[in-house]
């Protein structure tokens, strides 16, 4: 099967972080077609194994190439010929780009087994949601035995055209925390105020006040994106929910402002006599790229024929990053151009041209850094 057909076999069957069963399955089948042997990861994952053809039993040296499998809760509207025939079910983020990249990459390393050392090929669960499938994968320690030198990870993206990459050393992409604020109060008749505590006025207070940390830590970002107050016209309701995300890279100033949305919390509820529930949610932890690796890129990307483009942090977040903390890692962005569309939306389908270059670039890293 070629890397296109089994992209598109995924784009037709795509599954929910955590429920990719038909997904793994699928892998496997075609792993094992290839002679790649394999086994089940984080339960929904597949985990792929090759072994260099002159490696020594000393040499426990191990590079991972890892691609995400699992697709968003959206319905498609491409209206392409292997468009998703799960409803309300589509691969919206390109997961089934990373996937055929990672497939093609082993079948190539598969077929010479020219390097010393091994190469672990890691189709992962659950990139979509916390906890995240690569603090799952981690749990099971599968490389134990290793000297890791590198994970090694990649992106499609639409912000860049095919033939470019884009990348940058140490803080990449940021760590996301969700928050949840319960206002307590005590509501009852919109006209009789003098009885009530108000969770509404106490909420909207709340919300401009934590707003401000985009004012005033301008490497963060927070943002509330659902209040939920049941009341009425005239009914105050007895409570107020918030929701929002809270984006950083820096461990010191994640800690630091998690404590400052509880101070802001207990200086509202003095204020007006509520009691608010603080709950902060830990998500993925920021991307780190080793610069060593990000240096090491350059030689095989130009090779392959790509644009190397440096980029500025971004607060989007990647399940990635909890590999960071445990391995020199790697995560770059690869072009699909815009006339992919957005990504996250009914629409968007990412050309398939970046694929090649895809595979040629995790096949050569493994290659430069297993060298014999």
């Amino acid at each position: 099967m070629t890397p296109i057909e089994f992209r598109r076999h995924l784009h037709r069957h795509p599954e929910l972080s955590f429920e990719e069963h038909a997904t793994a399955a699928f892998i496997t089948e075609q792993l094992q077609a290839a002679g790649i042997p394999c086994r089940p990861i984080a339960k929904t994952g597949v985990l792929a194994t090759i072994r260099g053809r002159h490696t020594t039993a000393e040499d426990r040296r191990a590079v991972v190439l890892r691609a995400d499998i699992d697709a968003l809760p959206i319905t498609e509207q491409t209206g392409l010929q292997f468009a998703s025939q799960q409803p309300g079910v589509m691969h919206a983020c390109g997961h089934d780009m990373h996937a055929a990249m990672l497939y093609g990459a082993l079948c190539a390393l598969a077929a010479e087994r020219d390097f010393s050392g091994t190469v672990f090929g890691l189709f992962q669960p659950g990139e979509e949601c916390n906890p995240g499938g690569a603090s799952l994968v981690l749990q099971e320690q599968p490389f134990a035995d290793y000297e890791v030198v590198a994970v090694l990870g990649q992106h499609v993206d639409w912000q860049l055209e095919v033939g470019q990459i884009g990348l940058r050393a140490g803080a990449f992409m940021a760590a996301s925390d969700e928050v949840r604020l319960t206002v307590e109060g005590r509501g009852g008749h919109g006209a009789m105020r003098h009885l009530l505590i108000d969770p509404i006025e106490a909420a909207c207070s709340l919300v401009s006040r934590l707003l401000t940390i985009n004012r005033t830590h301008p490497n963060a970002v927070l943002s509330i994106g659902h209040i939920e107050g049941l009341g009425a016209t005239n009914v105050v309701p007895n409570e107020v929910r918030l929701e929002g995300t809270l984006r950083t890279f820096d461990e010191a100033e994640r800690t630091a402002l998690h404590a400052l949305i509880a101070q802001q919390a207990a200086e509202i509820d003095s204020q007006f006599g509520t009691h608010t529930v603080v709950d902060i949610n830990h998500g993925y932890p920021s991307v780190q790229n080793n610069a060593a690796l990000v240096e090491a890129l350059t030689e095989p990307a130009q090779a392959a024929g790509f644009e190397i483009l440096s980029l500025d942090r971004r607060m989007l977040a990647e399940d990635f990053g909890f590999y960071t903390l445990h391995y020199p890692s790697l995560f770059w962005r690869i072009g699909v151009g815009a006339d992919s569309g957005r990504s996250h939306t009914a629409t968007y389908a990412p050309s398939e041209e970046c694929i090649d270059g895809g595979i040629r670039l995790m096949e050569a890293m493994a290659h430069k850094l297993l060298q014999r």
